[in-house]
């Protein structure tokens, strides 16, 4: 996913990296008094928020740095999520190198600020570090992705958005550009042949050009870009042909997040908490980071608290449903959770995630528990087993911003607290 930059480690990967308790932004005394000293100081106008180890502290704190637009949790009553606390710190996980450690060290190795496993809908483990906190919102990165990918399978549930259209029916302004001739289901299963790398240690990949659209980063002082999502969107040239194979670009979101936009009527925003938060029984209002005409991310911005996006998890975990009551088309889960083409997935090149595919914005792992996730750069997740009726989802700011550098550790991790939970 994208949102903000890689940080500078990413392309220094030989030094060895400060651990999560040598970067902890509380034992470092980041953005601590009043005013904080100038060298403890975090802004986004200079830059200092998107460096690492700052990001410990910003990725916590987004609404403090950039402009955002609210999703109300509505007036509801707030869904419980009860508890039956287990200790899953000692729980043995081997990684994908073949290392044995604990549930407790792999926390740590991948720089969590906040983990929450529910399993049959009540709270096993909750842990938070760092700025994690059970009120605070953190930003989700591409988990966001998901988000938009399940409001447009609402949408097609609905009959208010037709996959098989062209793009075009919905967002003409597209008609010159690289989705002129694309379905919306390529779109949504992110199978575009588009002119858009998505490489983080390359500082003239078109993944930077898209946060400075969108008001990610700082512009420099002769920055002659485009300062909307609209405008970035609209000059994007195709690169290949449609339907060609999986290939994972920030873009294809944020177009489809205009596409849904047109199809509601309603800002991201706006439908995300009608057709969600406000019946989640959220107990938080969530955020978006938008550009600079108030547009939301819809490829990264979304920002929740640690325990509404476990809410979010266990309701699609519940195909849709929420205390019992359907809140979402069963239908729109279950063509999620079929998951996409596995030969399109082979081509996209993920050598650690041998048998997935990728289907309406969620990555379909197809192991022997059904899997399938929500992920986001430095760590995001929600990961949803079916078989072992168990949700995680994890907030972290992990040095580098792959997800290769945390799924050696993750996946496993996952597949090992899912185990043990069933025994």
């Amino acid at each position: 996913m994208t949102l903000l930059p890689s940080t500078e480690l990413d392309a220094q990967t030989a030094q060895p990296l400060p651990t999560a308790a040598q970067s902890d932004p509380k034992t470092l005394g980041m953005m601590q008094g009043f005013p904080p000293p100038p060298d403890k100081t975090i802004r986004f106008i200079d830059g200092s928020s998107l460096k690492f180890p700052n990001t410990r502290w910003a990725f916590s704190h987004i609404r403090e740095l950039v402009p955002t637009a609210n999703v109300s949790r509505g007036e509801g009553p707030v869904t419980p999520l009860p508890r039956a606390e287990r200790d899953l710190g000692n729980v043995a996980i081997t990684t994908m190198d073949g290392k044995a450690i604990t549930f407790n060290d792999a926390l740590q190795l991948t720089y969590t600020d906040g983990i929450l496993v529910l399993h049959k809908g009540k709270v096993v483990y909750e842990k938070y570090f760092g700025e994690g906190s059970v009120q605070r919102p953190h930003v989700a990165f591409s988990v966001t992705k998901s988000f938009v990918g399940t409001l447009a399978a609402i949408l097609a549930a609905d009959g208010k958005l037709d996959p098989a259209a062209a793009v075009t029916k919905y967002v003409p302004e597209l008609k010159d550009s690289a989705y002129g001739d694309a379905t919306v289901r390529q779109v949504m299963d992110m199978t575009i042949g588009v002119k858009f790398s998505e490489n983080y240690s390359d500082p003239q990949a078109e993944v930077y050009d898209y946060a400075r659209a969108g008001g990610m980063v700082p512009l420099t002082p002769n920055y002659q870009g485009p300062r909307t999502f609209f405008d970035f969107l609209v000059k994007l040239k195709k690169d290949g042909e449609h339907g060609n194979g999986f290939f994972y670009k920030t873009a294809n979101a944020e177009v489809l997040a205009w596409i849904v936009k047109r199809a509601s009527g309603l800002s991201m925003a706006e439908l995300l908490s009608q057709r969600v938060w406000s019946k989640l029984g959220a107990e938080h209002d969530a955020y978006f980071m938008v550009d600079s005409i108030g547009t939301e991310s819809g490829g990264g911005g979304l920002n929740t608290t640690l325990r509404d996006l476990a809410r979010f998890g266990e309701m699609m975990r519940n195909k849709g449903k929420v205390s019992g009551k359907q809140v979402i088309p069963a239908s729109a889960v279950a063509d999620i959770e079929k998951g996409g083409r596995k030969e399109d997935f082979e081509k996209a090149g993920y050598s650690l995630l041998k048998g997935w595919s990728y289907r309406d914005m969620w990555w379909i792992t197809h192991n022997e528990h059904n899997a399938y996730t929500a992920r986001g750069i430095y760590g995001q997740s929600i990961y949803i087993d079916p078989k072992a009726e168990m949700v995680v989802v994890r907030y972290a700011s992990h040095p580098m911003a792959a997800n290769a550098a945390n799924d050696p550790v993750s996946l496993p991790m996952y597949m090992a607290v899912a185990k043990t939970l069933m025994k």
